[in-house]
């Protein structure tokens, strides 16, 4: 472990910044809705246990399946998705690259010894991937934002839109100023011409280190061209989902999360079932479930949380798609669906 993964805490500036947004009060960022991370106060002790106790099928039982891409040669008329497994997704768009919330390392962790990737699920390398137009970062934990990951990424990375607050992270890490955009919740950010960002709430927090919200937290809609994309972060669900449908949907494709969820923290994650809801509520046209398929962060079996999805969508009539680990998904070209999450 390098002490300088911790990041740094905003100061100066950029601290004046965050101290005049709305959402901002006693020195956290806050949620739209009352939110609690352990709403139900169950005790510490109790918690661990239950993560301690967790059954064997939280990891899969073999190689996940996997497909290796040569992501520099991936050539493709309209939208072209490549997920690495739990959040970090490359989009690729009438020849605009997009990386969001990279994580290469092998650890959703600072320690080695801790949240290690599943086997087959880490076959891909800051390396592999190709100069990038933008890389977007939607929260600082350590799953979302990987310190190794973001030293490799930068000098290739044309800029970075971030969720209020990050480039303090990033500054420490030596990243250019110039490459850096952060962004509060319904600002919006034109990268380059025919390319906006905007940030969109999502209901979580932020915290690399002992203190919580120091940092924003947020999805985000991208719009390229004539194409209308979410990129949603870790979020519970709630009614804010309806109001970003309302103000920028429908939306062509939308990554919403689907995994690591518990009666332990409801508010934070999205039951699989919700998932389903939000697309609904956001009017997105596709799905593609993430925040799953590699590393373990609550007690469910590994592939629960695409199971109950797939089966709430149909009920639902979400319309979804679930690519292997490293698999192109071509947005405007037939799907046909695998189960290749069952065993």
């Amino acid at each position: 472990m390098n002490y300088k993964t911790f990041g740094k805490s905003p100061r100066g500036e950029r601290l004046e910044r965050i101290r005049k947004v709305a959402n901002y009060r006693d020195g956290s960022f806050q949620n739209v809705e009352p939110t609690e991370v352990n709403p139900g106060k169950v005790s510490v002790f109790k918690i661990m246990k239950a993560m301690l106790s967790r059954p064997s099928t939280v990891r899969p039982s073999s190689e996940v399946p996997h497909v290796k891409t040569n992501l520099k040669e991936l050539n493709a008329e309209g939208p072209v998705v490549v997920w690495f497994g739990h959040s970090s997704y490359f989009l690729q768009v009438e020849g605009f690259r997009i990386l969001v919330d990279p994580v290469f390392s092998g650890n959703a962790s600072p320690f080695r010894f801790f949240g290690k990737a599943f086997e087959g699920a880490d076959f891909y390398n800051a390396e592999d991937l190709p100069e990038l137009d933008l890389l977007v970062l939607t929260h600082d934990h350590y799953d979302h934002l990987d310190w190794p990951s973001i030293l490799k990424l930068v000098p290739g990375t044309k800029k970075i839109v971030a969720s209020l607050g990050i480039g303090a992270h990033l500054e420490y890490w030596g990243v250019e100023k110039g490459k850096i955009t952060e962004l509060s919740w319904w600002e919006g950010h034109s990268v380059f011409s025919g390319v906006k960002i905007t940030a969109t709430p999502s209901r979580h927090f932020s915290g690399r280190r002992f203190k919580r919200g120091e940092t924003l937290w947020s999805s985000f809609v991208l719009q390229i061209e004539n194409y209308n994309f979410f990129l949603g972060g870790d979020s519970g669900y709630d009614r804010t989902f309806t109001e970003i449908g309302e103000k920028f949907g429908p939306f062509d494709l939308a990554f919403l999360e689907c995994g690591q969820y518990s009666e332990y923290w409801p508010q934070i994650h999205m039951a699989p079932e919700q998932t389903a809801m939000a697309a609904k509520d956001l009017q997105a046209k596709l799905v593609i479930p993430v925040h799953w398929g590699k590393f373990v962060m609550s007690i469910h079996p590994w592939n629960e949380s695409i199971q109950r999805f797939s089966k709430a969508a149909e009920k639902e009539g979400v319309k979804f798609a679930a690519p292997k680990i490293g698999e192109p998904f071509f947005l405007r070209k037939a799907w046909e669906q695998q189960t290749w999450w069952n065993f």
